[in-house]
């Protein structure tokens, strides 16, 4: 069965990613196609990158990193919930991201996001990220304005059955192209 980690990308005090996690990881729990895990990056407590050698070598010398390692090598697709800070991801996220490398080949993520613009920029980058790490994108994504889908900012209103469908669509892609990548995980098939 496909592991998919519901991955929390905001590590700020008082941030909106948790309740959206919660909620995807509820909507994604459902299904029968896919076994699912809530990952929270600030459970890792990562600091800026502190890895003296690049990623690609996969010589890690932190427990950190290490342990960020075993949590992402697990799985064979990821949702991440991100948050948009100044046009792009937060910061922490792509920390996060920096400090593995093969972890996170021949594999498929999809996004939710939230911000004042519904954090659609910071999709766009992440999809650039994750093109250099040698991750499909699902082209379906959710995304929540701050504006209408929280109250005062903060409060994560229950979302209209359109987001649920927009979601299952998401998870749908998500574990048709993580079964279709499989064959590249286990190196049945070889990567040019």
């Amino acid at each position: 069965m496909l592991r998919i980690a519901i991955l929390i990308g905001s590590t700020r005090p008082g941030r909106n990613g948790e309740a959206v996690g919660k909620w995807v990881h509820e909507i994604a729990g459902r299904r029968t196609d896919a076994s699912v895990e809530l990952v929270d990056l600030l459970d890792f407590n990562l600091p800026v990158l502190d890895e003296p050698v690049p990623s690609s070598a996969h010589k890690y010398t932190k427990a950190h990193t290490q342990a960020w390692s075993d949590k992402i090598a697990s799985f064979d697709a990821y949702v991440v919930v991100t948050a948009e800070y100044q046009h792009g991801i937060p910061g922490g996220l792509k920390n996060a991201l920096d400090y593995l490398h093969d972890e996170w080949h021949n594999k498929v993520v999809g996004f939710v996001s939230y911000g004042s613009a519904g954090g659609v920029r910071a999709v766009e980058h992440l999809r650039l990220v994750f093109a250099e790490l040698e991750v499909a994108t699902v082209r379906a994504q959710v995304f929540f304005s701050l504006l209408t889908d929280f109250e005062n900012l903060h409060t994560f209103k229950p979302p209209a059955e359109s987001k649920v469908q927009q979601l299952n669509r998401l998870l749908d892609q998500l574990v048709a192209w993580g079964t279709a990548l499989k064959g590249l995980r286990d190196g049945v098939i070889k990567s040019p």
